[in-house]
């Protein structure tokens, strides 16, 4: 169990009025690795993540964090944790080394902050009020407030929602730079892109529950093939049932005006598809190929799309 920086049993909680956030997860996170916790909203994985972080206590389940419990040891886990919640409020009045010194005063041993907000890519802002800085800034600012004592474990809760895309992909730079650096850091998402550039291993969680896990590559492999064709056509002559007992076709959902056809033979299941559409007296508006994603691979387990 050393190489485990996070183990948890028939995790459950459960609030005030009966509402079942986490319903029996299990979650096992090793050392040096990004783990993503995937799902949309309500499928648990805030409740999840603050339960890990020592923020709620659990209904139910067994929760370690770097080999020690919260009930025990609360003080020396508080020392080797960095968090970033989903939203974060500064002083707006303070600069951004004011505000990194305040938080490394809280700790008694941890990086310098020179050193932190060159991390973050915020030498230019150093002295700039957080009021001032964009919204990509102010989440750097935010992940930098959280590795300021050094942690063993950092917990990105969503930390790029909301951001332009030069913002995100400068956050992604940050997990990257601590993944080379050996730490351990688990991250909630509702970007599948994201998931797929940083995360070592994914948990997909629907209801409170883990429903798939695995490699990013692993998942898609083995749950949806290569491929994904989609197709709109006109009105509802054509048959789902028909489609999915084509070559190659390994499923298919309905997706918008059409279908999502699932294969791992994309250059076999097109002429079937097509073949099958004109049989039916349908004519194909668009058409379309993707390689298959993690939001294909969730759309399939749990028939819905990530954000609904």
């Amino acid at each position: 169990m050393d190489d485990l920086a996070i183990r948890c049993r028939g995790l459950v909680k459960r609030y005030p009025g009966g509402v079942l956030a986490v319903d029996g997860l299990d979650l096992s996170i090793h050392r040096g690795e990004c783990f993503g916790l995937l799902g949309p909203n309500g499928a648990g994985k805030t409740t999840t993540v603050e339960i890990l972080e020592g923020l709620l206590a659990p209904t139910a389940g067994e929760v370690e964090v770097l080999g020690r419990s919260w009930a025990g040891h609360a003080e020396d886990l508080r020392e080797r944790i960095g968090i970033t919640l989903q939203e974060t409020h500064l002083p707006e009045r303070l600069s951004v080394e004011e505000i990194l010194r305040l938080f490394r005063s809280f700790y008694r041993t941890g990086r310098e902050v020179d050193e932190v907000i060159a991390l973050v890519a915020l030498e230019e802002k150093r002295n700039a009020w957080y009021d001032k800085l964009s919204g990509g800034q102010k989440q750097r600012l935010a992940v930098a407030c959280a590795l300021v004592a050094d942690p063993e474990l950092l917990f990105l809760d969503e930390p790029t929602t909301g951001l332009d895309p030069q913002s995100r992909r400068g956050l992604w730079d940050v997990v990257l730079a601590l993944k080379r650096a050996g730490r351990t850091v688990v991250l909630t998402t509702h970007y599948m892109d994201e998931a797929e550039r940083l995360c070592d291993r994914v948990a997909i969680v629907d209801r409170g529950r883990v429903i798939a896990l695995g490699t990013p590559r692993e998942l898609v492999e083995r749950v949806v093939g290569q491929e994904v064709v989609e197709l709109e056509t006109d009105g509802d002559r054509v048959d789902e049932a028909a489609l999915a007992a084509l070559p190659a076709v390994q499923s298919v959902r309905r997706s918008g005006a059409g279908f999502a056809v699932v294969t791992d033979r994309v250059h076999v299941a097109i002429p079937g598809v097509l073949e099958r559409v004109a049989a039916a007296g349908g004519r194909l508006s668009a058409l379309s190929t993707h390689r298959a994603t993690l939001e294909d691979v969730f759309v399939t387990l749990t028939g819905r799309k990530l954000r609904d």
